[in-house]
């Protein structure tokens, strides 16, 4: 199945080279950014709803895009070695380990990732959510309109749980807290068909208790129906744009994405984090939000890295 970007993805790409024609920027854009840097991104917040005294440090993963040449695989081991090097208490998987046939020029079998990713190290542990790509690549998966993807079945032979609208109850220094993970919310778009496979409700239902509720998100689209009763919403999926300046995000300029494209988002008392995520979608460009971990620092002053 190929996906073609759109006009707006070719444009960006093409403005990119723009920016960098008779320079050095269109270099950057296309091989420095995306292929060589490697930022750590700290947030550090009390969410609301957060128990006094429960101090988490989370490390997150997100749209990873394995692929040569923009994600090799020494490239994602580099990737865990430095998130295990922060020490994290947990680490998050937000989803998209494959990456899109547009910026594909050698696919990297997902078995070999996600080998790799049974190296991270956690006290408690790494748990993962599914994105859109993880269906898109997966041929079966598609065309039967149902799961478990690859992705799926790889990362939990590895150990890795997957949470598809669902929630695990975990606990750090004898403070309870719950770790949800919502289902994709377009798992069979190029297919022409918009459902959802994400289920708040059904996820919360699994919430037996007070304790706060830390939830992953692959796309933060859905935040604005998420409940205050989620102390802190995480995501990935937009890249930020893959391109941003001046804090904005031209490709998604104009488009629902645009308030969520990346960062610390606060809607009515509300926390939702994006993260700028690791690989290249459609357009093998990055260009002002280089590649990232995302180091978050809950119930603590602030983040070490």
């Amino acid at each position: 199945m190929l996906i073609l970007p759109t006009r707006r993805q070719v444009l960006t790409g093409l403005g990119a080279s723009a920016l960098g024609l008779g320079t050095s920027t269109g270099a950057y854009a296309f091989v420095i950014e995306p292929r060589f840097r490697l930022a750590v991104t700290p947030y550090a917040l009390t969410p609301p709803g957060w128990t006094p005294g429960l101090a988490l440090r989370i490390a997150i993963i997100a749209d990873i895009h394995v692929c040569e040449p923009w994600m090799p695989l020494d490239r994602a081991a580099e990737i865990v070695d430095a998130t295990n090097a922060l020490a994290p208490d947990l680490i998050l998987l937000l989803g998209d380990y494959p990456a899109s046939r547009t910026v594909t020029w050698k696919r990297v079998p997902l078995p070999d990732l996600v080998r790799l990713f049974e190296g991270l190290r956690a006290p408690l542990g790494t748990y993962a959510v599914l994105g859109n790509h993880d269906w898109w690549d997966d041929r079966d998966a598609m065309q039967a309109r149902r799961g478990p993807v690859e992705s799926r079945r790889l990362l939990e032979a590895r150990g890795i749980p997957v949470l598809e609208n669902d929630a695990l109850r975990l606990t750090k220094d004898r403070h309870p807290f719950w770790l949800a993970g919502l289902a994709d919310q377009e798992p069979f778009l190029p297919m022409g068909d918009r459902r959802s496979l994400a289920d708040i409700p059904a996820t919360l239902a699994k919430v037996t208790d007070d304790a706060p509720v830390l939830l992953m998100a692959h796309e933060p689209d859905i935040f604005p129906t998420v409940p205050k009763r989620v102390s802190l919403t995480v995501s990935g999926h937009t890249h930020g744009g893959q391109i941003r300046l001046f804090g904005v995000s031209p490709a998604l300029l104009g488009s629902s994405r645009e308030r969520y494209a990346y960062g610390h988002v606060v809607e009515d008392g509300r926390h939702l984090i994006v993260s700028g995520g690791l690989g290249v979608s459609k357009v093998a460009v990055r260009l002002g939000v280089p590649p990232e971990i995302v180091l978050l620092t809950l119930g603590q002053a602030a983040p070490a890295a």
